[in-house]
């Protein structure tokens, strides 16, 4: 009997309509999220905020998905200047039932410091007076590093991504009722779903990437990372930093017209090379 529920939940697998999984499912939904906003401004560059870069990006890629992808609808997660939380984000693809999540984000490096000699002072010690270096702490955060990285979920965030798929089920009226959580045969079941999720996570963000390479931006690979916003999507995503904002060349390209459609139309041209060898 559990064998055979075993092989009755896997058939299911097959033929639900979440995320896209299923074999030659249609790519009709995909959220398109910029990164961080209102109060959150991000990582700051010498002139600019990363939650602007983001929605700037976020909003071009959006409209070239609309206009070049038929019957393909694009749902933002924020189109001004606000803030909604990680849970708010993945929350809404979820309700929406999206086949996919992408994330735009702009990277940056840690501050560094350098200590200088200014001068020295006199101070007290042990009833002599001594001369005291004084020092300046200079603070750092101009980068010579550049190029575009994209992250899929960590292995840490997995059994987040577990339980969002599980209630993905629980919502579907063919799998509704079926599923026990304290069965280990649904344990295995979840599992092998949500590696599937992570196996298709980083098919795409390997194609983005390859669009990237194809524009002579440095690739910097695909990547994993424990991240709230993707373990909580129950559906294939990616985060795509699209750049160093604290490098002053790559700042000004992100900020520019040019370089915002060039990094819109290379993450499109990954989703559509995803969605055509899914879509087979």
């Amino acid at each position: 009997m559990r064998t055979l529920f075993l092989c009755f939940i896997s058939f299911l697998i097959a033929v639900a309509p979440i995320g896209a999984m299923a074999k030659g499912k249609k790519i009709t939904k995909i959220v398109v999220d910029a990164g961080h906003g209102g109060n959150d401004i991000g990582a700051r560059g010498a002139f600019s905020n990363e939650k602007d870069v983001t929605l700037a990006v976020a909003l071009k890629l959006g409209k070239i998905l609309s206009d070049s992808l038929k019957n393909l609808q694009v749902i933002y997660t924020r189109t001004t200047d606000m803030y909604p939380t990680l849970v708010e984000r993945h929350d809404l693809a979820n309700k929406e039932a999206a086949d996919l999540f992408i994330a735009v984000h702009a990277n940056s490096t840690p501050y560094t410091y350098t200590r200088t000699q200014i001068g020295t002072k006199t101070v007290k010690r042990h009833h002599k007076s001594v001369r005291q270096p004084v020092y300046k702490l200079t603070r750092h955060h101009e980068t010579s590093r550049q190029g575009v990285e994209t992250y899929v979920l960590g292995l840490k965030r997995m059994g987040q991504l577990g339980g969002e798929v599980q209630d993905e089920f629980s919502r579907d009226s063919a799998t509704s009722g079926l599923l026990n959580e304290n069965d280990p045969e649904t344990a295995i079941i979840v599992a092998q779903y949500t590696q599937a999720f992570l196996a298709r996570s980083v098919r795409l963000g390997t194609k983005i990437q390859e669009q990237f390479a194809e524009q002579s931006r440095p690739d910097l690979g695909v990547k994993q990372m424990s991240l709230e916003v993707l373990a909580g999507s129950a559906m294939p995503g990616v985060l795509v930093e699209v750049g160093f904002i604290n490098n002053p060349t790559e700042e000004a390209y992100l900020n520019s017209e040019k370089g915002q459609r060039e990094v819109a139309m290379a993450i499109y041209k990954g989703v559509k090379a995803y969605k055509a060898e899914v879509e087979k």
